[in-house]
């Protein structure tokens, strides 16, 4: 059984300050007048900052299912909550380059015909025999663009270390064990007036291991998205998306998809902090769970 290590705390502190430093700076400039584009308007996943900004990132994801096309009926429920912390800073001139880093950290719980577990139960990190938690992966990354004349079309790629030593303990999956190279393909396009904005994004995982040791490794996922987003105000928009992943058996012997549609919605707090919150439903798949998500996010550049 996994720990919560003092990584995490560490990572929270700093997330901490750069809100309040974010908060701070934001109401010292005030904002009586809304600018002209903020911060969801204009940076998008697509969009890279500039030489000496800071874009940090926290995103919580909350998966619970008591359905999945393993069986018919319900079943015990499971819950996998993911909270993840990126870093970037821009680097060079143009906007074309940033660098940084990705850390993991989950919480997963498994409920037994004898003990029926809640979603919020991930919360309570306690360490039984029907739960794990750690800080489980670590991944250098960078963004780059790779068009100069194409600012809004964006790759990220991070190659991803796990900081486990075991995928499963007593039933309870925590984090795969293998390396994964992750590459996202962003684009976004907003239309005229700077009402609707459609962003799109294609993400590709190179899963590396043995068969053996996860059911991941040795295949290739395929995720790509379509978020269509409306901005009543400068600050304020509504989103609704879809998306879809297909992972391609390369030898693990172990082909898995599935598709989920959802909404939500972003606000800009202050002109530096952005907060952020998700739905989606799974409606179909094969080896799969069919379950929900439900998410939440803090953005802050400065």
């Amino acid at each position: 059984m996994k720990t919560i290590p003092s990584n995490l705390l560490m990572l929270a502190v700093l997330f901490s300050a750069t809100v309040m430093f974010a908060q701070d700076d934001a109401n010292d400039k005030e904002m009586d007048d809304e600018p002209a584009q903020s911060n969801i308007q204009q940076y998008t996943p697509s969009k890279l900052i500039g030489k000496g900004q800071v874009d940090i990132k926290w995103f919580n994801n909350l998966y619970t299912q008591t359905k999945s096309t393993f069986s018919d009926g319900k079943e015990p429920r499971q819950s996998f909550f993911t909270s993840t912390f990126e870093f970037y800073t821009g680097v060079g001139q143009n906007k074309r380059v940033n660098l940084g880093f990705i850390a993991r950290l989950r919480s997963n719980v498994i409920s037994s015909q004898n003990d029926e577990r809640g979603a919020l139960d991930v919360f309570n990190f306690s360490g039984d025999d029907n739960s794990r938690a750690g800080l489980t992966a670590f991944a250098p990354s960078i963004k780059f663009v790779p068009f100069p004349s194409v600012s809004n079309f964006s790759i990220q790629s991070s190659f991803f270390i796990p900081l486990i030593d075991e995928e499963t303990e007593n039933g309870v999956f925590l984090e795969q064990k293998g390396s994964v190279w992750q590459n996202r393909l962003f684009y976004d396009y907003t239309f005229p007036g700077n009402k609707w904005q459609l962003f799109t994004e294609l993400t590709t995982e190179l899963n590396f291991g043995d068969k053996d040791e996860s059911f991941a490794n040795n295949s290739l996922n395929l995720n790509p998205g379509v978020f269509l987003s409306y901005f009543p105000s400068s600050k304020f928009t509504i989103l609704a998306l879809a998306q879809h992943s297909q992972r391609l058996d390369l030898g693990n012997d172990f082909a898995q998809d599935f598709t989920a549609i959802g909404g939500g919605a972003k606000y800009q707090l202050t002109k530096a902090l952005n907060l952020e919150v998700l739905y989606t439903n799974f409606v179909r798949g094969s080896n799969t769970g069919l379950g929900q998500t439900f998410n939440l996010g803090l953005r802050g550049i400065f």
